[in-house]
C-alpha cells in the first residue's frame, strides 16, 4: 500500500473504506486496477475491541469473492459455518428448516464485522495498487471529460479516473449527484448484541417472526476462554422493535434485557450472558434510482438499503463489487477508460434486476410477517408447512440464501 503523501493518478478514487469499499479496492487490485481509498476514520478505531458488536452472514458466492481475492487464509478459521436455517412464527408449530444436501457445504459463514475488517485491511496495508488515506473527508469532488478529482479536508488533492461512493446510507457523493432514493421507513429500530449461551448452537440460524418484528440469532464461533459465567457458546442477536419501544429496550439494565431475549428464546439456548455491547440504528428502505453517474458509480449502501431480515444486505454490497471489477477490468481490456460511460452503463444494466428482486423479495417477507392477529399467523404456519414438504421450492430458497442464482460475476464463483 502506497503512503497516503502520494498524489498520483489512480484508476479509482473509493469513498468510504468500509467493508464493501475495501473489498473492492482489493478486488480491483488483483485485477491490476489502481485506487486511491478514502476513509474518514482511523483504521485503529474501527477495529478496537468492543466498538462494533455487529456480525454479517457471508452468502456462499460472498466467500468465494473473499476467496478469489486471497482471504481465504485468514478469514477460514474465524467464520461459523450456517449448517442449516430454522424459520418460525413466534415458535409455534410449522417452521422451515433449510438444510443444504450432504456435499453440498454450509448454507454461508457467520463473521463478527471485526474479523472481516482486520483481514480486509492487513491486505490493503500488504497491497502497492491500493493508496489508503484515513481520517480525512472529501470536501470536494470534481468530474469533467479527462477525469476526476477529490480535494480533502487537509488540502490534498487525489486524480483518478472515476468515483465510486461507498460511504454507505448516508452517501454525499450520491446526494451531491442529485441521484434520488426511493425510500420508505420501516418504524422499526434492530438491536444488535453479541450472546453468550448454556447450549450449543449446533450451527442453526434462527429467524423466529413475532408480529412486532424479527427476532435472529445467528450462530459464531465458541469463545476461545471461558467467561465469567463459563458460557462459552456464543451467537449474534439482531432483535426488531417497534421505533416508539427502541428507546425503552436499550434503557433495559443488562439482567432486564436477557430476561427479556430469553422469552422471545423460548428456552431455546438455555442460560445468557451480554457479550457486546447493544447497539440500535433506525430500519428503512433505499434503492438509489440510478447507481452511475457522469464517471461515477454507487456500491453497497450508498446504491441501497434494506432490512437485515436473511442478511443480505452486505451480499448484495459484495455483489455490486464482484460486477463492478468484471466490467471494469474487461472494459480496461479493450482499451477503455474505469470511468468510460459504456462500462458505467453495462454495471448499472447488470445489477439492476438482481437488486430490485432482492430488496423486493425481502421487503415482501418483512410485510407478511408482521401482520398482526391469530388468523394471519394461522395463514404463515400453513404456508411454511406447505414449504417444508416441496424440496424444489426449498432448493429455490436456499440458492437465494448462498447468493448462488442470477448471473453471477466471476469473482463470485467457485
Amino acid at each position: 500500500m502506497q503512503d497516503s503523501a502520494g498524489a498520483d493518478r489512480r484508476d479509482l478514487i473509493v469513498l468510504g473504506g468500509g467493508l464493501v469499499g475495501m473489498t473492492l479496492a482489493i478486488a480491483a487490485a488483483r485485477q491490476g486496477i489502481t485506487s486511491h481509498v478514502v476513509e474518514r476514520a482511523d483504521p485503529a478505531d474501527l477495529t478496537a475491541e468492543g466498538v462494533d458488536g455487529r456480525a454479517s452472514a457471508i452468502s456462499a458466492a460472498s466467500w468465494n469473492l473473499f476467496c478469489n481475492i486471497g482471504l481465504e487464509a485468514a478469514l477460514t478459521p474465524l467464520g461459523c459455518p450456517i449448517g442449516s436455517i430454522a424459520v418460525t412464527d413466534a415458535m409455534r408449530p410449522g417452521r422451515i428448516d433449510f438444510q443444504p444436501k450432504p456435499g453440498e457445504g454450509s448454507l454461508g459463514r457467520m463473521y463478527a464485522n471485526r474479523d472481516i475488517r482486520l483481514a480486509l485491511f492487513d491486505a490493503a496495508r500488504a497491497e502497492p495498487a491500493i493508496a489508503w488515506h484515513t481520517g480525512v473527508e472529501a470536501v470536494k469532488r470534481e468530474r469533467g471529460p479527462h477525469g476526476a478529482s477529490v480535494t480533502l479536508d487537509d488540502g490534498r488533492v487525489l486524480p483518478g479516473s472515476v468515483l465510486i461512493g461507498a460511504e454507505g446510507r448516508r452517501s454525499p457523493t450520491r446526494d451531491e449527484e442529485g441521484i434520488g432514493l426511493v425510500a420508505w421507513d420501516y418504524h422499526h429500530h434492530a438491536i444488535v448484541a453479541g450472546l453468550a449461551h448454556e447450549k450449543p448452537h449446533d450451527n442453526v440460524a434462527w429467524e423466529i417472526f413475532y408480529a412486532a418484528g424479527p427476532f435472529a440469532l445467528l450462530p459464531l464461533n465458541d469463545l476461545p476462554a471461558e467467561t465469567a459465567n463459563g458460557y462459552r457458546h456464543r451467537s449474534a442477536l439482531v432483535w426488531t422493535v417497534p421505533a416508539k419501544d427502541a428507546k425503552g429496550v436499550m434503557g433495559l439494565s443488562d439482567a432486564a434485557f436477557l430476561a427479556e431475549v430469553a422469552k422471545r428464546m423460548d428456552g431455546l439456548f438455555g442460560g445468557l450472558e451480554l457479550i457486546a455491547k447493544r447497539i440500535a440504528y433506525p430500519l428503512s428502505f433505499q434503492n438509489a434510482t440510478r447507481i452511475v453517474g457522469d464517471r461515477l458509480a454507487l456500491v453497497g449502501d450508498a446504491a441501497h438499503g434494506m432490512h437485515p431480515i436473511a442478511g443480505q444486505g452486505l451480499n448484495l454490497g459484495l455483489r455490486d463489487v464482484g460486477a463492478l471489477v468484471e466490467v471494469l477490468a474487461e472494459g480496461m481490456r479493450l482499451g477503455l477508460e474505469p470511468g468510460d460511460a459504456q462500462v458505467l452503463a453495462r454495471y448499472e444494466r447488470w445489477r439492476s434486476l438482481d437488486t430490485f428482486t432482492t430488496m423486493s423479495v425481502m421487503d415482501g417477507i418483512v410485510r407478511l410477517f408482521g401482520v398482526p392477529g391469530r388468523t394471519a399467523s394461522a395463514v404463515r404456519r400453513l404456508g411454511m408447512g406447505a414449504v417444508q414438504r416441496m424440496p424444489t421450492l426449498k432448493t429455490f430458497f436456499m440458492n437465494e440464501a448462498r447468493g448462488l442464482s442470477g448471473k453471477l460475476p466471476t469473482l463470485l464463483q467457485g
